[in-house]
């Protein structure tokens, strides 16, 4: 009797809507109320139910009390395997039941500095610079890399922006664009003084992304820059920083010839970085990385960037002409030094070769004479009215004329000032 009665008690617990009525259903014993409605939770969010229609029964019964305790122990049991069953039906993994991750959580500037390298990035490039050399045995020759920088695009048709000293010396180009594709490059035309070169590539359209051009006029000391570059080869490294300087001079690598306005910056600029370029928080070109200030060769913290205003000018005119036109006065003149060991300031004249500008202007050379005697030539002090102290104050004045201008330069000839007018003439073509 006793195991029919656990039989109709289980399968009462399964079956909520079933109803047990009559004398033959009636069982022996008293159910707790507080068992009587009991709810759990089903396999989909449903109910099972357990309802039992009781009878009135001896409290006092031995058998009624025993099979209460049995009755609850097999409530308690299938409970536990109704709630194990469901959580395999939902295929839940403990651990994610149970630990709620939070989605990573970035501060503002550094969403802003996130989305400014993945939008700038498409437009650097990785540039290596390859050399022929000629194997003494076999006398075979081949191309080996003997330096690499960094550029960018400049426009749609495949103008690559770069420095001059990256390129210098090259037998061959290679330019290899963001998605690691690779084009060899020919040499559009450069600026040995600015230290400014562009390339070109035959890429499709599609994959070149010129670089948002920004001004370079109203930048304040302070605001944050940002470096993109390939470092030691790493390519499409970021570093970031502010502009610690503005106005500063460098001279060129190539020629000497001094480049004014340059941006000093504290971002990160090391080798390979040359040619990249300086973006203003917004994204924007302010700038090409060309220099750093550092006894060991590596980033010290000093960095120097050519200002964006004075490479566009430059980059138009070596797209639309292969050179710049600049205008020269058509002299070779002393080392500063030796002019102040003469106490005087300005700048000797070395050479004035007679076809040059100067030389038909009738400026006079240091010579000497059939003695071996030195003989100085013209020392210029001022042009058009501004004082030539030095080398640096004479390009810096040639910089603010044009070709054809006539300028008035004045010299100091043995102990008479003298004023000359000179025509000045382009630059000559350099290979």
């Amino acid at each position: 009797m006793a195991a029919s009665t656990h039989s109709l008690a289980s399968s009462s617990f399964f079956s909520g809507s079933r109803k047990f009525s009559g004398s033959a259903l009636t069982p022996r014993f008293s159910l707790p109320k507080s068992l009587l409605c009991r709810k759990i939770p089903g396999f989909a969010g449903g109910i099972i139910s357990a309802q039992r229609c009781y009878s009135n029964c001896d409290p006092s019964d031995d058998q009624s009390n025993s099979g209460n305790k049995l009755l609850e122990t097999i409530f308690v049991a299938c409970t536990s395997v109704a709630l194990s069953f469901s959580l395999f039906l939902a295929d839940v993994d403990p651990a994610s039941a149970f630990v709620v991750t939070s989605p990573r959580k970035l501060q503002t500037d550094e969403l802003a500095t996130v989305r400014l390298f993945q939008e700038n990035t498409p437009s650097v490039v990785y540039i290596t610079n390859l050399a022929s050399r000629q194997d003494m045995f076999t006398l075979d020759v081949f191309e080996v890399p003997q330096g690499s920088g960094s550029g960018f695009v400049w426009d749609k048709d495949g103008h690559i922006v770069t420095n001059y000293h990256v390129i210098r010396g090259a037998s061959d180009l290679r330019v290899t664009l963001a998605d690691q594709t690779t084009y060899e490059a020919k040499v559009v035309g450069f600026d040995q003084d600015k230290d400014v070169a562009v390339l070109q590539i035959d890429a499709p359209k599609d994959k070149m992304r010129p670089i948002p051009i920004g001004v370079s006029a109203d930048l304040l000391v302070g605001q944050k820059v940002f470096a993109i570059g390939n470092p030691f080869g790493l390519d499409h490294t970021l570093t970031t920083g502010v502009i610690s300087g503005l106005r500063r001079e460098i001279n060129s690598a190539a020629t000497g010839r001094p480049i004014q306005d340059v941006i000093q910056t504290d971002a990160a600029i090391n080798p390979g970085n040359s040619g990249g370029p300086l973006l203003d928080s917004s994204g924007n070109l302010i700038g090409i990385n060309t220099a750093i200030y550092s006894p060991s060769g590596a980033s010290s913290g000093v960095g120097f960037s050519i200002p964006v205003d004075t490479v566009s000018g430059i980059v138009d005119q070596l797209v639309k002409f292969g050179k710049v036109t600049r205008p020269i006065l058509g002299i070779k003149f002393a080392p500063d030094q030796s002019v102040e060991q003469l106490g005087v300031s300005g700048v000797l004249v070395l050479d004035a070769p007679p076809n040059g500008p100067a030389g038909k202007a009738g400026l006079l050379p240091t010579k000497r004479d059939s003695y071996g005697r030195l003989i100085l030539g013209d020392i210029i002090t001022s042009i058009n009215g501004k004082k030539v102290s030095n080398g640096t104050d004479l390009y810096r004045i040639l910089d603010q004329c044009k070709v054809g201008e006539k300028v008035i330069v004045e010299v100091l000839r043995g102990d008479q000032k003298e004023k000359i007018p000179v025509l000045l003439e382009p630059k000559p073509e350099e290979s």
